[in-house]
């Protein structure tokens, strides 16, 4: 008992003592602690260290995914939805079958079924990348895309893995798999959506920050384990539960709430992400021990790199596709732009003097979207105008519609993804944790078991180190775009002229004593939905409305800290 003690105070020293040096010395904290692990694990005296997979799958991982998807802007998740689900499902597929026959062509004796296997394993990236580019600086939409796939491919890779090595004791069709895959995310988007709402409801009516906290740490299992247990995504389960709760948190949950959490969570998240790299390191000594125990030679170092080089070849030739489609996207938003702003003007217009519009877009948010020829905007020009509480009803949500829709094509217009951001995106793509523990779950009776273990660790190992290492160089080389300062001023100013307005709008207290305090949580309520609901309408980046809702927490706990201290005085 007191060596493991030992052995854990150590392993959190050497965490902290890493993430205080690596912004000094510009290395990301993940690479210090990958290099000093194998460093260690080179001493004698250490023994050979090996932990169970399911450990990491199971125990490290949803609680990592679901902190990180609970700050995930939703709002951005959706505008690059296409893009995180390409690079979540259709590159991690293409991948794992190109390394397949890769794998199966090179190692004697290696069936498909296995490469592809293999190439399950190493396809997924790892959430590093995301760290070392916010640190680094770059569009949101590059981290937003590399912060969204590490979020959703391990459950990709998993599932067909699953199948992989099903298939190859049987015969499975690619039906049998899109089936598996299909019901895996959505039974545990399911679950995902209840255990978030769920999550929120009860913690909404706690009133100790550290009773809601303690509560928060068991989110990720209370969604994982029930999806696992039914066959599907414990990953995909945690990380719904995760976007449902961030989502509503704000208006659920009090601000003392979420800063405890998110304090809290940070720790959680350092710790073990901290103890998944010391492992990667520590582990590898071993796993080389045994292939050079096998004679292996220095053949799986040479699978491992021709592997490493296909992954960074066939992720380049997916983000070339997304480039085409991001400029053709482009190209469509700025031919709508016109139409959706006449659109929005008459709208308004017949909003302000309803009688001298005879249509409306009533008839065409009755028809629903998508129906008949022509776009929203070009419908919206058509039809009786709607009468009534629910034809106003009716006329808002259009409104709204119009108004986001305004805020995307701003959106995509205003951050362009070009080559630059593409080749971010590519060298972005470095493996990590879950190439690292789904390497072991591989059956006892594998052909050349130990090969695709040591194979698998080198790529994860050698993507960590190699672009990991490089990847600040590659980003000061290419020069992404970055937001511009001079709008990032103007969208504040924006910002703060709507907080003015909807604080003049609230009326001053009549009650007598508590008035001036009253008032002032009244106006911050009032200027908290006004950026909900600009959030919802997408008309703020989420890096300013994040700003922005911090500062409206701050004020609020200074408020309700002011007074408890005058009731305690009286």
């Amino acid at each position: 008992m007191e060596t493991f003690l030992v052995i854990a105070v150590l392993a959190l020293v050497v965490i902290a003592a890493a993430s205080a040096l690596a912004p000094k010395i510009g290395v990301a904290n993940p690479l210090l602690l990958v290099v000093f692990g194998i460093v260690v694990s080179l001493v004698s005296v250490v023994p050979d260290v090996h932990i169970e997979p399911e450990w990491i799958l199971a125990g490290v991982l949803p609680p990592l995914l679901y902190s990180a998807s609970v700050s995930m802007p939703t709002m951005d998740f959706r505008r690059e939805f296409t893009a995180i689900g390409g690079l979540s499902v259709v590159l991690v597929v293409g991948s794992a079958v190109v390394l397949g026959l890769f794998f199966s062509w090179v190692i004697p004796g290696l069936s498909l079924a296995w490469g592809i296997a293999l190439g399950a394993i190493i396809s997924p990236t790892d959430a590093v990348a995301t760290s070392i580019v916010k640190r680094i600086g770059v569009s949101s939409r590059v981290v937003t895309m590399l912060e969204g796939e590490s979020l959703l491919n391990d459950a990709t890779a998993l599932v067909l893995l699953r199948s992989a090595v099903a298939g190859a004791a049987a015969s499975v069709s690619l039906w049998s798999v899109v089936g598996s895959f299909a019901y895996s995310v959505a039974i545990a988007s399911v679950i995902g959506v209840f255990v978030g709402w769920a999550n929120l409801a009860v913690r909404s009516r706690v009133e100790d920050p550290t009773v809601n906290t303690v509560i928060s740490f068991t989110i990720p299992f209370i969604a994982s384990v029930p999806a696992e247990m039914l066959g599907a995504s414990g990953l995909v389960a945690a990380v719904v539960a995760g976007l449902v709760t961030g989502r509503g948190a704000i208006k659920r949950l009090s601000p003392s709430h979420r800063i405890a959490e998110e304090q809290n969570w940070k720790t959680i998240e350092l710790v073990l992400e901290g103890v998944v790299f010391l492992l990667m390191g520590l582990e590898l000594k071993a796993i080389v021990a045994h292939s050079i125990a096998e004679d292996h030679g220095f053949s799986p170092l040479l699978y491992a790199l021709g592997a490493l080089a296909i992954t960074l070849l066939v992720r380049m030739a997916y983000v070339g596709v997304l480039l085409l489609a991001s400029r053709r996207r482009t190209e469509r938003h700025r031919d709508m732009r016109p139409r959706l702003d006449a659109a929005q003007k008459r709208l308004d217009e017949h909003t302000a003097d309803p009688a001298a519009f005879p249509g409306g877009p009533g008839a065409a948010q009755r028809r629903g979207p998508g129906r008949g020829r022509g776009s929203d905007v070009q419908r919206g020009q058509q039809g009786p105008q709607p009468r009534g509480p629910r034809g106003a009803r009716t006329l808002e949500r259009f409104n709204a519609r119009l108004r986001r829709m305004g805020a995307d094509i701003d959106y995509f217009m205003s951050k362009p993804f070009g080559w630059r951001e593409g080749s971010v995106v590519v060298w972005a793509g470095m493996r990590g944790a879950v190439t690292l523990a789904a390497a072991q779950t591989l059956p006892a009776d594998t052909p050349h078991r130990s090969i695709l273990i040591l194979v698998a660790f080198i790529v994860a190992v050698g993507s960590l180190l190699l672009q990991g290492g490089s990847l600040g160089w590659v980003v000061r080389r290419v020069k992404p775009s970055v937001e511009s300062p001079v709008e990032q001023i103007a969208e504040r100013r924006r910002m703060l002229t709507l907080l003015s307005e909807v604080a003049d709008a609230v009326p001053e207290s009549t009650e007598e004593g508590a008035a001036r305090p009253s008032r002032a949580l009244a106006v911050i309520e009032a200027q908290r939905a006004a950026l909900l609901d600009a959030r919802n309408d997408g008309t703020y980046s989420a890096d300013a409305l994040t700003n922005a809702l911090a500062v409206l927490d701050a004020d609020q706990i200074r408020l309700e800290m002011r007074g408890e201290a005058s009731d305690a005085h009286e």
